[in-house]
């Protein structure tokens, strides 16, 4: 089982709890994780042109849906969170935005947005927090138009699974202390819904929908997507105080699926 519709209104509730937590914590420029990590590599990958339409899945306080427009896209972003798109609207300022409270797992939802109306379609680290992405990617066949492009960040489910645990070691070589980092990895294969801290401090955990990297690509090729790019960004050397050296490991992976 891959899918667990049971558990998405409780999702739905508990990203309203942490809405104003999450967006206070963003706040209008986000975090390291998301400008290091995420954002010049999925630009990269969407290489936004002026004029074009674009779809921003799970848009949270609309930290990304505000640069698409000022690379010149018209903008359309949604979220089931009710709580982020308020916060969103008050954001956005003179940045015209078209904010829609829609579950990215109701198909008829999605559709209504209008048939091949969108150039391309972005979802920053959100899969793994959807119940059921079936319905979003069976829409998105409709949503785009012909060549259209879907980018989507997700935890790395290689490296970022349920249970999975960072171990520093210091090991004396030849009379030098060497620090090494590493992570344990205990469930891939088996898809499972969890509870997880995003930021701590936050309200409530909030779930999280774990699944092989073929799960996401066998959905997608099933709605005629092929993937055309991948990446897998680590942090640079320079690091936040305390922050886990993931030179070796990406936390994240970018992926790039065009309709066809």
């Amino acid at each position: 089982m891959s899918e667990w519709k049971e558990l998405n209104e409780e999702s739905k509730s508990r990203w309203n709890e942490n809405a104003g937590f999450w967006d206070d914590y963003m706040g209008n420029e986000s975090n390291q994780f998301h400008r290091e990590i995420i954002r010049p590599r999925t630009e990269k990958l969407l290489d936004v042109k002026a004029g074009q339409t674009i779809l921003d899945i799970a848009c949270g306080n609309g930290n990304f849906s505000r640069r698409l427009v000022e690379l010149g896209a018209n903008v359309v972003a949604i979220d089931y969170s009710s709580k982020m798109i308020e916060r969103a609207k008050l954001r956005s300022g003179l940045h015209h935005i078209d904010y829609k409270v829609i579950d990215a797992t109701n198909f008829d939802s999605l559709i209504a947005l209008g048939n091949e109306r969108f150039d391309s379609a972005v979802a920053n680290m959100a899969l793994m927090d959807i119940a059921d992405i079936r319905p979003l990617m069976q829409a998105l066949s409709f949503l785009l138009k012909d060549n259209g492009i879907f980018i989507f960040s997700i935890t790395h489910p290689c490296f970022q699974s349920p249970n999975m645990r960072k171990v520093h070691e210091v090991e004396d070589m030849n009379g030098s202390l060497q620090s090494k980092n590493s992570i344990q990895i205990f469930n891939y294969l088996t898809p499972q819904p969890y509870k997880a801290i995003g930021i701590n401090g936050q309200p409530t955990p909030h779930y999280m929908f774990h699944r092989p990297l073929s799960y996401y690509l066998n959905v997608a090729f099933k709605q005629h997507f092929v993937l055309e790019s991948i990446e897998e960004p680590s942090f640079q050397k320079e690091k936040e105080a305390n922050q886990f050296e993931w030179d070796e490991i990406p936390p994240a992976i970018i992926l790039r699926l065009k309709k066809v």
